[in-house]
């Protein structure tokens, strides 16, 4: 069947010496993994390695057959072409780090809009402002709401955070907590949007620490979840 979709690339692998295989997340159908033929050496084609950065914005025409194989690209554009994600050394870091987020996190061959939605809005954003020190610490915890875990609120003012149960409670047991200052970050984080984020003022140490308890949060909520390699190439960009 011929889709036409816009799409998020996820990642692109290298497949023997011309070939990519590219993960990306669709309107249409969600995750859907590609084969690539000869994209790295064919001058003429529709398709332009260069399409296929992590998290470019792409609108597709494709094949798909929906029956777990590889998919085909007909053709590609780019739709929000990044003036500055790709370019800045922290941008950068940061985005190939909520890449392999991504990768590791979302996994489901169906339509989630709302979800594309906020990956596309969210992306935008980050490309167009500058002070974007904690937007990965209010990315990943805003995308918990689209994955099924977003803390529960409603008793906040608690002095631990329970990871594991996914709630504020009154003192420690054997499951991972946050508490401290941690705990004071991660709830404003919680009462926030995008654009209050560089208000929040953190030292690397905190943010480093707060960040690795959030990747810990995804570990212990989603089944199969891998711990990102690139989260400390991010760590040494921002220290």
């Amino acid at each position: 069947m011929q889709v036409t979709t816009k799409a998020i690339v996820f990642s692109s692998l290298k497949y023997g010496d011309t070939s990519l295989i590219v993960k990306a997340f669709t309107v249409s159908d969600g995750v859907k993994s590609y084969l690539l033929k000869g994209v790295l050496k064919a001058k003429r084609s529709k398709l332009k390695p260069a399409y296929f950065q992590p998290l470019t914005q792409l609108e597709m025409v494709a094949y798909h057959k929906n029956k777990g194989a590889l998919e085909h690209i007909r053709e590609a554009k780019i739709v929000f072409p990044y003036q500055t994600m790709h370019t800045d050394m922290a941008k950068n870091a940061m985005t190939l780090f909520l890449a392999e987020m991504l990768t590791n996190s979302i996994h489901e061959e169906e339509q989630n809009e709302n979800l594309f939605d906020f990956l596309e809005a969210s992306l935008q954003w980050l490309d167009t402002h500058n002070e974007i020190a904690n937007f990965h610490i209010y990315f990943l915890l805003r995308l918990t709401q689209y994955l099924g875990f977003y803390p529960d609120t409603s008793q906040s003012q608690r002095t631990y955070f329970d990871l594991m149960e996914g709630q504020f409670v009154h003192g420690p047991s054997l499951n991972p907590m946050l508490t401290g200052d941690n705990l004071s970050y991660f709830k404003t984080f919680l009462g926030i949007n995008f654009d209050d984020i560089h208000t929040v003022k953190m030292n690397k140490i905190n943010r480093q620490e707060l960040l690795r308890k959030l990747v810990l949060y995804f570990e212990l909520h989603l089944q199969g979840f891998r711990k990102p390699r690139s989260l400390a190439v991010l760590n040494q960009v921002f220290s």
